[in-house]
């Protein structure tokens, strides 16, 4: 089975900086352009973004997982195998993972078969048909194909596959979730580098911000795909991260409206009418889904 991995390996996160700093290799001298002072700076950074560890309790895990769960599906167990009305490919799972029929690529990252590969280095079983598909795309061409067989044998398997490894998928997001933060931190020039550094330490030291970071980095990505930008503008975690603004409250507070704002620009910006008439309303009440939970904490560090 080929699977097409569109996700970058989980990395030291120091790493994710690397590019940023120009020393000599052997000497450790500042290199061509690089001045001392910004030889430190990049280090400073580099420290920064090494603090950027997201807690992975099982409890809350399970938790994050329930809430991407409602989120994406209502909770519906026939929703773990989806073909939403309107768009090319199927979504499947708790958080309704991209996946494309062969020939089809409309630019936004796809994510299942990067679900299935983590699933594979983790030694879980997949359904037989899933591991003997090749190439790996999705098997039904279009939509109109998909609920011909929706209810088939294999279709259900995979959906009953899906309920009994959501706990597995809500890591799958987790791991997800902290490359994104690397990747968006090490995209942005210096010096804005480090407030987003400061706001990423906010949301990963709350469970309701870590819920945040990770279901909406599911939801709509990353914010650097060239291919996710209606009139040059993105919608992802990058630019929610640089729309946030401190007047709005704590860090979890400045992130729900700031990303209600990024997603009202994407629906202004679209072409499809249906992205503000009908997919808006459902965005914004996700959004005020992202509070600290009553009954969930951090272990302690």
């Amino acid at each position: 089975m080929k699977v097409r991995s569109r996700v970058v390996r989980l990395m030291v996160l120091v790493a994710a900086l690397s590019g940023c700093d120009s020393r000599d290799p052997d000497t450790g001298d500042a290199g061509p352009g690089m001045a001392a002072e910004d030889v430190a700076v990049s280090s400073t950074l580099a420290a920064d973004v090494k603090a950027l560890a997201m807690s992975a309790d099982p409890a809350h895990m399970d938790w994050v997982g329930q809430q991407v769960f409602q989120n994406e599906c209502s909770g519906k167990r026939r929703c773990l195998v989806h073909w939403n009305e309107g768009e090319d490919f199927p979504s499947l799972g708790i958080g309704h993972f991209i996946w494309y029929p062969q020939g089809v690529d409309r630019g936004f990252v796809e994510s299942f078969p990067d679900l299935v590969q983590f699933m594979e280095s983790l030694k879980v079983d997949l359904p037989g048909w899933l591991r003997e598909l090749e190439p790996f795309d999705a098997p039904w061409p279009d939509r109109v194909a998909f609920l011909g067989v929706e209810d088939s044998p294999e279709v259900e398997e995979l959906r009953q596959f899906l309920a009994n490894t959501r706990d597995i998928q809500a890591r799958y997001i987790f791991q997800r979730a902290s490359v994104s933060m690397e990747r968006v931190v090490a995209a942005v020039p210096g010096p804005e580098r480090r407030e987003l550094v400061a706001r990423l330490q906010a949301l990963t030291a709350t469970p309701g911000g870590i819920y945040a970071l990770m279901d909406y980095v599911n939801f709509k990505g990353e914010g650097l795909a060239v291919g996710e930008r209606y009139n040059g503008q993105g919608w992802g975690l990058l630019q929610v991260l640089q729309a946030m603004n401190p007047s709005e409250g704590a860090a979890l507070a400045q992130f729900r409206v700031a990303a209600a704002q990024v997603l009202t620009r994407r629906a202004r910006n679209a072409d499809n009418p249906m992205e503000g008439e009908r997919w808006l309303p459902g965005w914004l009440k996700r959004l005020e889904t992202y509070r600290e939970p009553a009954s969930v904490a951090l272990p302690s560090q």
